[in-house]
C-alpha cells in the first residue's frame, strides 16, 4: 500500500509527462520510503531499475548489465556483461530512442564509491547526449551528507545537471495516523512517537490490535527486526558507531549542552561539536536556539528522531531483561508506566507540526515554530515556554503550553503563560494556545469564549 508521498509523486509524474530529459534526486535517511516512492512512480512506465551493490566495480557493473537485459528480456535468467559502464550507459540511450525511459539508480553512493568516475561520466553523458534526450534519470540515496555534497553540492560534477530533487522526510504525526486508522489518537500518538514516521518502522510495529503486545514483541524482542535497528543504522553510515552510539545515550540521558555531552562522553569539546554536526546530518539529533534569538549562544542539542529516542530511553537502559528473555514481566513498570513523562516532548512537536500544517483560521501567518528559554528576573528562575511562533510581520506571536498528562488543564496555566510571554518580551502582541491530552477546566473553557486563549485538545489535532 502506497501512503502520504502525493506531493512528491504527482510532481515526478508532471515532469514525466512533459518528455524532456530530467535528471531527479531523491534522497533521505534509510527506510524513510524513498523506493515506494519510486516504484509507485515507475508503475506502467518503461523502466530500467538498478539497485546498487556495497560491493565492487565489477559486480556493480554485472547487475547493471542484469538490469537493463530484465528489461529487454524479462523471462531471461543469465545475462551478458557489458564490458563498460560506457557501454552500458550507450545501452540506456539506444533503449531511450524506442521509449520515454525511466532510468534509476538507487543507492547511488554505493555506485560513486566502486567507480569514483561515475558522477563525471555522467556528467559527460548528459551535457552531450541524453540532456536532448527523452531519458527521465533518477538518482537515489540514503548517505544524506553524500547525496548532499557529492551529488548536489558545488564540487560534485553532476551539480547544475539535475532538475529536481527531492528530500524525503519522515511523514507527519497525522500521516502516521492513515496506516491504522482504527487505533485511538492516543494510541496514534504513541506510534508516531515510537516509529518518528518512518513508513517501514509503521509496517513493522504493526500495532492493529493489541499495541502492548505488538511494541514487546517488534521491539523489545532480540529476534524483531526494529531490536537492532539503531545500531545497525549508526555501523551502516559511520566508520565510528561507538563513539556516536555514547553520544546519543548522553543525549537521551538528559545531556543537552555541548559541555555537558562533552564531560559525559569523555570527549574533547572541539572533537564532541564535530560528531554532533554529522548526527544532526543524519536528523538523529537537532541543534535548537530560543526563538526570536537565533544568534544566541543558547544552543541546545536534542534527538530528533523519535525512534532513537525511544529506543535509547528504553530499549538500551532494559537491555539485560531484554536478552535474557525476562521484558514482558517488567514492562509495565520499566516502560509503560514512563509513557506519559516519555510522550511530553513527543506532544509538543505535535502540536508545532498541528500549528504549522494542520491549524486551521490561525489569527495571524506564522513563519516557523520553536521554543524559547531564559531567565525570569522576577522569580531568579530559568523558565521554558513550549512553543513560540514568530509571526510573518515579526512583531505578534503564538505563544503555546503542552500538557501530555490525563489530568485536565485549569486556568492557572493560561496564567503562568502569560506570566512568561512578559518575561520573553520580544512581542507587541500575543495569542494564547494550550493543548493538552487531559482535557481543560470550566475557568479555562469560559476563557476560550471570552477569546482569551485557544484551546486544542489531543483529539482536535487529529480533526
Amino acid at each position: 500500500m502506497f501512503y502520504c508521498r502525493e506531493k512528491e509523486l504527482n510532481d515526478l509524474n508532471k515532469r514525466y509527462n512533459k518528455g524532456n530529459f530530467e535528471c531527479a534526486v531523491i534522497y533521505g535517511r534509510r527506510r524513510v520510503g524513498k523506493t515506494s516512492l519510486i516504484n509507485e512512480f515507475c508503475k506502467d512506465k518503461p523502466t530500467v531499475f538498478f539497485s546498487a551493490l556495497s560491493a565492487t566495480a565489477k559486480e556493480n557493473l554485472e547487475a547493471l548489465s542484469k538490469s537493463i537485459y530484465s528489461f529487454l528480456r524479462p523471462e531471461s535468467v543469465n545475462a551478458p556483461v557489458y564490458n563498460s559502464f560506457d557501454d552500458a550507459f550507450s545501452a540506456i540511450t539506444a533503449l531511450s530512442e524506442k521509449h520515454r525511459l525511466v532510468f534509476v539508480v538507487d543507492e547511488y553512493p554505493y555506485l560513486a564509491k566502486a567507480e569514483p568516475s561515475i558522477s563525471s561520466r555522467l556528467q559527460h553523458l548528459i551535457d552531450r547526449v541524453w540532456q536532448n534526450s527523452s531519458i527521465f534519470l533518477i538518482l537515489c540515496g540514503s548517505s544524506m551528507s553524500f547525496m548532499a555534497n557529492q551529488v548536489l553540492g558545488y564540487e560534485s560534477p553532476l551539480y547544475g545537471r539535475c532538475t529536481a530533487q527531492y528530500k524525503i522526510n519522515a511523514l507527519t504525526y497525522r500521516e502516521v495516523a492513515v496506516f491504522n486508522p482504527a487505533l485511538s489518537s492516543e494510541q496514534q500518538a504513541m506510534v508516531y512517537g515510537i516509529t518518528g514516521g518512518i513508513p517501514h518502522y509503521i509496517n513493522m510495529l504493526d500495532a492493529d490490535e493489541d499495541f502492548d503486545s505488538a511494541v514487546i514483541e517488534s521491539i523489545f524482542n532480540t529476534s524483531a527486526y526494529l531490536f537492532e535497528e539503531p545500531e545497525n543504522l549508526l555501523k551502516q553510515e559511520l566508520r565510528e558507531p561507538a563513539v556516536y552510539n555514547s553520544i546519543i545515550a548522553a543525549v537521551a540521558g538528559g545531556a543537552s549542552r555541548v559541555n555537558e555531552i562533552s564531560t559525559k562522553t569523555s570527549l574533547d569539546t572541539a572533537v564532541c561539536v564535530k560528531y554532533l554536526k554529522t548526527l544532526i546530518e543524519l536528523n538523529i539529533l537537532k541543534k535548537e536556539s530560543p526563538v526570536a534569538e537565533k544568534n544566541s549562544k543558547k544552543v541546545i542539542y536534542s534527538i530528533g528522531d523519535n525512534f532513537f529516542r525511544f529506543w535509547y530511553c528504553f530499549v538500551q537502559k532494559n537491555m539485560s531483561a531484554v536478552m535474557s528473555g525476562q521484558f514482558p514481566r517488567i514492562y509495565e513498570k520499566a516502560v509503560k508506566k514512563h509513557y506519559h513523562n516519555y510522550m511530553g516532548q513527543i506532544f509538543e512537536q505535535m502540536c508545532k507540526e498541528y500549528l504549522l500544517r494542520y491549524a486551521d483560521n490561525l489569527p495571524v501567518l506564522i513563519s516557523e515554530a520553536g521554543q524559547w528559554w531564559g531567565s525570569d528576573p522576577t522569580e531568579k528562575k530559568e523558565v521554558q515556554i513550549d512553543i513560540v511562533c514568530p509571526t510573518v510581520e515579526g512583531n505578534e506571536y503564538i505563544i503555546g503550553s503542552c500538557k501530555y498528562k490525563n489530568e485536565k488543564t485549569g486556568i492557572d496555566e493560561l496564567d503562568l503563560l502569560k506570566h512568561y510571554a512578559d518575561v520573553f518580551g520580544y512581542g507587541k502582541k500575543y495569542y494564547y494556545y494550550i493543548f493538552s491530552k487531559g482535557g481543560f477546566s470550566e475557568g479555562l473553557k469560559n476563557a476560550e469564549k471570552e477569546g482569551l486563549v485557544t484551546l486544542v485538545s489531543l483529539d482536535d489535532l487529529y480533526k
